[in-house]
């Protein structure tokens, strides 16, 4: 089945993880195509999610002046078109972009001005989340939380907290996210995925946040999978990227289906395009081949994202009927 015409909707991307080579060898001539396969796609199977993360330094590293990082957002924009995507909330981390001098605040308004201008381009709805990371302090999450609220807008939509989930406790980022909650700024935080249930237990109950990035562990505890479904908590989950970082064996052991049997929201995503060399397309006929989702899963699940998305219900109900009508449903 061929999903590549098929509009599709993705809320857990990161930026600098999805460089293509076109842009990397842009800002830097110097790189091979060999070098790029070598430093910037991680292994098909790593020893764990730290492992995977090393890889993102590569375009993080490529992603400190404001042209840099207006060719990364135009180009992932152009990425995100050539497969139909008609909404995708894209997340970064301002406070990893100031090496070469840029102001985090800098960083923000570079990649809202470059994602206005190029969804135009594009034909597709994007937003931005900002990111804080595991390893940062109390007073670097706030700094990043602070920069959502001030950015709070048509572009930036949510706050985030990604990073190594097993090397660094919640404790430094609590503060952070009752600074979101109390200025209602949408969340979503990474958890479940190099950690198990009771680190999803340990997000809920600190951070409370609408969505989960990744949340698959959370198949472990049967009673878990019942909470999530009465908080109405949305599963971001990324099939590829969690083989590679050794969430689970291969595809087949994926937990996806049972998570979607089990009646959670979630829907299907790439995490890195480049760290894990995927397309969403690729990510979808994966779960066609393997477990047989049709259009109609796909219908279900993107759905499913948009009422999770940071986004009006006006702009929602918008994109499910471009949805409804494409599917044929």
């Amino acid at each position: 089945m061929d999903f590549s015409t098929l509009p599709k909707v993705e809320l857990h991307l990161h930026l600098d993880c999805s460089l293509s080579f076109a842009v990397a060898s842009r800002i830097d001539p110097n790189i091979s195509f060999e070098a790029y396969q070598r430093d910037f796609i991680a292994p098909v199977k790593c020893s764990d999610l730290s492992e995977y993360l090393t890889h993102a330094e590569h375009g993080i590293r490529l992603m400190q002046t404001a042209e840099q990082l207006e060719w990364v957002t135009l180009d992932l924009l152009q990425q995100l078109s050539l497969e139909n995507t008609i909404y995708a909330e894209i997340r970064f981390a301002p406070l990893l972009h100031t090496r070469n001098g840029l102001k985090p605040e800098e960083a923000v308004d570079i990649v809202c001005s470059a994602l206005s201008r190029g969804m135009e381009q594009a034909g597709l709805e994007a937003r931005l989340l900002l990111c804080t990371l595991r390893h940062f302090t109390e007073a670097q999450s706030l700094e990043t939380i602070r920069l959502a609220e001030r950015f709070k807008g048509p572009v930036v939509v949510g706050f985030d907290i990604a990073g190594d989930e097993a090397g660094y406790p919640v404790d430094n980022h609590i503060k952070a996210f009752q600074y979101a909650r109390n200025r209602g700024i949408p969340c979503t935080a990474h958890a479940g995925e190099a950690r198990g249930a009771d680190s999803v237990r340990e997000v809920l109950e600190h951070f409370r946040p609408y969505r989960l990035g990744h949340g698959v562990r959370s198949a472990e505890a049967p009673e878990l999978l019942k909470e999530l479904r009465e908080l109405g908590i949305h599963l971001e989950i990324c099939p590829t990227s969690n083989v590679q970082t050794g969430v689970c064996e291969d595809i087949d052991s994926h937990p996806a289906e049972v998570l979607f049997r089990s009646g959670l929201s979630l829907n299907i995503n790439t995490d890195g395009r480049t760290l894990s060399n995927i397309t969403l397309t690729e990510e979808y006929q994966k779960l066609h081949r393997h477990f047989g989702w049709g259009k109609g899963h796909f219908l279900q699940t993107n759905l499913m994202a948009l009422e999770a998305a940071f986004i009006p219900q006006a702009l929602k109900e918008k994109l499910k009927a471009k949805l409804r009508k494409a599917y044929q449903y």
